[in-house]
């Protein structure tokens, strides 16, 4: 049914009605404005090119659900676009989903500056339904002021879901968000968001299986294509992880990483795929990242016929990951006592992956003295640093307590990898073989 456009009415109402009396719901030209609702099973939206469902940036319109954000259960804001145990849901068309970030992003960034606890009657609802939220995990995001922003479109518990077409963009918070989910087709999208909008991932595939992601173009703040499966110790309990999962044919422009893999890993990650992909000057094309509490095994992984142009660094295996914590003893290069809560990583393929204009390294693979990454395979690929507009080193990846290396090469330590047919372009040491490093 069509749904008839009101420029100053809540659109919801409308869209709902409409599944309930067609099961579809036909947005035509115009822009529909709406507060968060949830997608009945079986439902179908349609976007039509010209009409932008844009949602209403009023705080208080967003309830208390209960799902999991950055990585761990617990009482949030409402997603923009619910998909919510459903079966059988299609949103589809050539319009848009506009999350109206702005004033989120503007709060967000102001809480981070004024202040680090839970202030206004929002907040303090969020820390009350959530009372040992100091104690939980975090990003990034503002959990420790409990301004719990929403997703643009999280699937949540579902099953058999289509993500086509559309362009999704100035989301509050992560963009898409496929969670606890299953059978999941996401086609020919675009998403777009600033590149200073925090954290506006692009898409986070989290402690899902049999997730497909193709010919879609991402643009945003945060990283582009992400794959999670729960933080610290909720994360391992619930124990859910993300697995068979495809990404082909799309393009990542700017992001923080184009292929990521984690921060959040503390179930199985495995049987992933990511080829014939593009990742544009964003600051890492195939990026890994974890530390010791994160947990979580990672394994079977191929990365294969990627272009990677005018990265940071191309290629990430990061264990020592800072962002979201402040406990420096998770970063010793010593060895410490490993446990459920040590990520453990092996069996990774790149094949046929060029990068070119490197600016901060070609590449760093570093494990830990007391899990080492293993069965690391580099074939046919080809690595280069920038002439121009080189960076520090350090901005290779976001990570705390390793030294400097003495090149912009390909850097590693504590790793066991096999590198063929591959040539790496830099002044200096090309292969940096730190300690714990074994080349086979």
């Amino acid at each position: 049914m069509d749904v008839r456009l009101h420029t100053k009415k809540d659109s919801a109402k409308d869209i709902l009605a409409a599944f309930e009396s067609d099961g579809i719901a036909v947005l035509k030209g115009g822009v529909y404005h709406s507060s968060p609702f949830s997608m009945p099973s079986g439902s179908r939206l349609v976007i039509e090119k010209g009409a932008t469902l844009k949602f209403i940036p009023d705080f208080s319109l967003y309830p208390p659900v209960y799902t999991r954000w950055e990585g761990v259960q617990c009482w949030c804001m409402q997603p923009c676009l619910f998909i919510n145990e459903c079966q059988n849901v299609i949103v589809e068309g050539e319009g848009t989903i506009d999350g109206s970030g702005e004033l989120w992003w503007k709060t967000c960034l102001e809480k981070r500056e004024k202040n680090r606890s839970p202030e206004n009657e929002l907040e303090l609802k969020f820390a009350s339904l959530n009372p040992d939220y100091k104690n939980q995990p975090g990003g990034g995001g503002g959990r420790e002021f409990q301004f719990l922003r929403p997703p643009l479109v999280q699937i949540r518990k579902s099953s058999g879901i289509v993500i086509r077409g559309l362009e999704l963009k100035n989301s509050p918070f992560w963009t898409l968000h496929p969670l606890f989910s299953d059978h999941i087709v996401i086609d020919d999208i675009r998403i777009s968001n600033p590149y200073d909008a925090p954290n506006t991932d692009g898409i986070d595939i989290e402690s899902s299986s049999y997730v497909t992601v193709s010919s879609s173009l991402v643009d945003v703040g945060d990283d582009g294509i992400a794959i999670k499966s729960g933080s610290g110790e909720a994360g391992r309990r619930d124990n859910i992880p993300s697995q068979h999962i495809t990404i082909r044919g799309c393009t990542v422009k700017a992001a923080h990483g184009g292929a990521v893999i984690g921060s959040e890993t503390a179930a199985e990650i495995s049987d992933i795929t990511v080829e014939d992909c593009t990742f544009d000057g964003t600051d890492r094309g195939i990026r890994i990242k974890t530390r010791r509490g994160r947990g979580g095994l990672i394994h079977d992984l191929v990365f294969r016929n990627l272009k990677m142009d005018g990265n940071l660094c191309p290629f990430v295996i990061n264990t020592y990951y800072r962002c979201g914590t402040n406990d420096e003893s998770l970063f010793s290069l010593s060895p410490l006592p490993a446990d459920e809560s040590t990520p453990v990583i092996h069996s990774i393929l790149i094949e046929n992956c060029i990068a070119r204009s490197s600016r901060a390294s070609c590449g760093m693979a570093v494990g830990l003295p007391e899990s080492p990454i293993r069965d690391v395979r580099i074939i046919s690929s080809y690595f280069s640093a920038a002439s121009a507009s080189l960076v520090p080193i350090s901005e290779s990846d976001m990570y705390c307590g390793l030294p400097e290396p003495p090149s912009r090469g390909f850097r590693l330590r504590n790793i066991e990898v096999s590198i063929e047919d591959t040539e790496i372009e830099c002044d200096g040491e090309k292969i940096i073989a730190e300690e714990g490093t074994v080349l086979v």
